[in-house]
């Protein structure tokens, strides 16, 4: 089977009512996920399920993961939002340390920095990012592509940039991982919610980091799923905390990651750079429908007319109002017929 026709095929893998174009609010489940879930939940109501059975889960979907992203097993940490991640990153930072940010940044990429206290954070134009870095930048937080318009950061600039200012380098690749690739051997920091293009259920998000960044890092919330060995370590302590990136784990939610594992076998199966050459070609195919530039984005941004939206809804097509624009978002389940219904309702 050619690159081409795998996303195709995996589209058996998925069931929409009407047309989705809605992956960047949240994923739609495989089927192999749901049936995942359905066993989880039959086996929590019948008292059969057992919390350490979840554990070769969790540690099957940190695995594909770190296989996904190009990184060690080891230097992935499993917990349940960005946002937690972020605050992590925020306090491993020396008080005054200068953080630069896109303007309109998705929240929980930046909030935590924000709102420390220690920190001054200034936010310049997305494209001008690389330029601002300078010997006095700390950290550099962005999104990988911005959850608003689909902007793609200039990620390898802005790695050039940090290493010759000595600044560290936090992605945030929500809106990115499962279709577009990221050095994340070259990037000091990775956050990662799994509910929209890695096709999880909403409850786990993943942070990456190079050894010497790790080694910066303590965690906020230290926990018995954080030390060496989880299920000695429930009660009493102090207990030795893992010696990887398993140290920054939070209490797994057991459904998130038992949904998670069979949705990212998925998305190795298909590969990720099928998955961003199809849905980056049906971005591409509605900018050039409504007059613009191709972007090389699974996520677009529109103005339109309310009543444009209005019809966009009631012909069953599901997509976002984002920073008072429409926004559209593909991915394995669509194909090109959805774009031109999308066109259509527009039209």
């Amino acid at each position: 089977m050619d690159d081409t026709s795998r996303p195709h095929t995996a589209r058996e893998q998925f069931t929409p009512e009407g047309v989705y174009l809605n992956t960047a609010t949240h994923g739609l489940l495989p089927r192999r996920t749901v049936l995942a879930l359905r066993r989880h939940t039959d086996e929590v109501a019948s008292g059969r399920f057992q919390a350490v059975d979840a554990d070769a889960d969790i540690e099957a979907a940190r695995s594909a993961y770190a296989r996904l992203v190009g990184v060690p097993a080891s230097l992935v940490a499993a917990g349940t939002h960005t946002s937690q991640f972020v605050g992590t990153i925020a306090r491993s930072l020396p008080d005054g340390a200068r953080v630069l940010t896109s303007e309109g940044e998705y929240g929980s990429a930046v909030h935590p920095l924000m709102t420390d206290g220690r920190l001054t954070v200034e936010q310049v134009p997305l494209e001008r990012l690389p330029e601002r870095i300078g010997p006095g930048t700390d950290l550099v937080a962005v999104s990988a592509v911005q959850s608003s318009n689909g902007a793609i950061a200039p990620v390898d600039d802005l790695v050039t940039a940090c290493a010759d200012h000595g600044a560290r380098l936090m992605l945030d690749t929500t809106q990115s991982a499962g279709w577009l690739p990221v050095p994340a051997d070259r990037v000091d920091f990775t956050v990662c919610s799994t509910f929209k293009w890695l096709l999880g259920p909403r409850g786990g998000a993943y942070l990456t980091a190079t050894p010497e960044a790790l080694d910066t890092l303590r965690p906020l919330a230290p926990n018995p799923f954080a030390c060496a060995r989880p299920w000695e370590s429930l009660y009493g302590g102090p207990h030795a905390l893992a010696e990887d990136a398993r140290r920054l784990d939070l209490g797994p939610v057991w459904s998130a990651w038992i949904g998670l594992a069979p949705a990212l076998e998925l998305i190795e199966e298909v590969g990720v750079p099928a998955i961003g050459a199809h849905n980056a070609a049906l971005g591409d195919r509605l900018r050039t429908a409504m007059g613009l530039e191709p972007a090389g984005s699974a996520i677009v941004s529109l103005k339109v007319e309310p009543e444009a939206a209005e019809r966009v809804r009631a012909a069953g097509i599901a997509t976002a109002e984002r920073d008072g624009r429409l926004r559209a978002s593909f991915h394995l389940y669509n194909d090109e017929s959805d774009v031109d219904r999308l066109v259509k309702a527009l039209r």
